[in-house]
């Protein structure tokens, strides 16, 4: 029988001959029921489910979990690789390993976890391994999981998916202290969140996307991405920006970005895409193939701040007024090290622009250096209205603050600018792409009456 000795002597190990005993051993030397009932949890070998076993041990597995949901009681799988395929998760599960050393290793031939109308899915300490097999027509990810009330993934570590890593629909919990790696798809995938928390993942080496944050219609989330390490995402499906992005919001309301590190995109670092209300803030953002920091399309209401870019074809971009872009805040963002060179043959105004916004926007004390086109790019065509730029430093760019001068643009005010070291000039107006006006930093706005231009020192 367990008793309190027997405990303490496997929680901190007892000499034997001279020798102290390590943890594992002792524990190893517990039978696996008195273990179980230690923890308080389900005794995995009850059902026939071993680790390290070589034959499909699914049927076990189902039986298992089944019987945990019956009771209401948590599963505890010790170390080793256990192979399974194709399990439907009851509506209760709480599924827990050892970090780093229990191994659920999909066998193919349809899906790995997946499950519908659960109540509570709490998942800690696995490595879930997609082995790069093939994944079924119905299912999106490794772990595919519909309309879960209580979610919680936690200490986990899944690889090798051949689509998404974790795929979900209509979920609510929270995603933390996770690696998704390898996945040919997106790293984690939510649609139509209900609250979601994506925390302290590592997500790195996917093909498609890193985390995903979308809905069908445009709506309210609420979803929180925050504390993550996202590389190296590539764009193997190709397009211009609806692949390749480390953070991607789309249709999502009320949806906090912060604090992230994103580096080695093929597109953006971050892109939001008809997000209203999104707030995307201190993170770092390295190595980008495309715009760095994207709020785009049919938005209202954007706040980007105190934002790192280090390495893009673009830096922030706050546009499209043309599809009812407008509302945003750019403020106290770091962007640097732009270059004209993007993945695809460059359209409307191209590359190597380091902020560029056009409708009811304040853009205020950030600093731009070394962006080939323009430092600051204020509206395009007719496509302007209500935006100020104050208080902002550029240096080494081709033109410091372009501004658009075309027939029916709207109102611009353009104040208190450091601006340094400019090859094409400080302040122009400019007709789309072309040069209409000569440079304007001394006062005065060209004859133009929707431009206020003053105080700005240029060198």
């Amino acid at each position: 029988m367990l008793n309190r000795r027997r405990f303490l002597a496997g929680t901190a190990g007892f000499a034997v001959g001279g020798l102290t005993v390590p943890l594992s051993a002792t524990a190893a030397s517990i039978a696996g029921v008195e273990l179980a009932s230690m923890r308080g949890s389900i005794d995995a070998t009850e059902f026939g489910v071993r680790p390290g076993a070589f034959e499909d041990q699914s049927k076990a597995f189902a039986k298992m979990m089944q019987r945990s949901a019956e009771r209401d009681m948590p599963v505890f799988l010790p170390p080793g690789s256990y192979v399974v395929s194709n399990l439907a998760l009851p509506r209760r599960v709480r599924l827990t390993g050892v970090p780093g050393a229990t191994r659920i290793i999909y066998g193919g031939d349809g899906h790995l976890f997946a499950a519908e109308d659960a109540e509570i899915i709490d998942l800690s300490g696995l490595v879930l391994d997609g082995a790069n097999k093939w994944l079924g027509d119905y299912t999106q990810g490794l772990i595919d999981l519909r309309r879960v009330s209580q979610l919680s993934i936690d200490n986990c570590q899944i690889i090798a998916s051949g689509k998404n890593g974790i795929s979900l629909e209509a979920a609510s919990g929270r995603i933390e202290r996770s690696t998704i790696s390898g996945a040919a798809d997106a790293g984690i995938y939510s649609v139509e969140a209900g609250r979601m928390q994506i925390t302290s993942n590592t997500v790195t080496d996917c093909g498609n996307g890193g985390i995903l944050v979308h809905r069908w219609q445009p709506a309210e989330d609420g979803t929180i991405v925050t504390g993550n390490r996202v590389e190296r995402i590539a764009a193997r499906n190709g397009g211009t920006g609806q692949y390749g992005n480390g953070i991607n919001a789309f249709r999502t309301g009320n949806v906090m970005i912060a604090n992230n590190m994103v580096s080695d995109c093929a597109f953006s670092a971050i892109r939001a895409n008809s997000a209203n209300n999104v707030q995307i803030a201190g993170n770092t953002c390295s190595r980008l193939g495309e715009t760095a920091i994207y709020s785009e399309f049919s938005f209202e209401g954007a706040v980007i701040t105190g934002n790192i870019v280090d390495g893009a074809a673009n830096g922030i971009s706050i546009v499209n007024f043309n599809e009812g872009g407008r509302l945003g805040i750019c403020s106290n963002n770091i962007v640097r090290n732009l270059s004209k060179q993007g993945p695809y043959p460059p359209d409307a105004a191209g590359f190597g622009i380091g902020i560029g916004i056009e409708a009811d926007t304040a853009v205020t004390g950030n600093v731009v250096e070394n962006a080939p086109s323009f430092g600051i790019n204020i509206g395009w065509g007719p496509y302007l209205r209500n935006v100020t730029a104050t208080g902002n430093v550029v240096r080494n760019a081709g033109t410091g603050i372009a501004v658009t001068v075309v027939e029916g643009a709207g109102s611009a005010v353009i104040t208190d600018n450091i601006i340094d070291g400019t090859k094409n000039g400080a302040i122009v107006g400019h007709r789309w792409l072309d040069a209409a006006t000569g440079d304007l930093a001394s006062g005065g706005n060209g004859g133009f009456a929707h431009l206020t231009i003053e105080r700005n020192h240029a060198s």
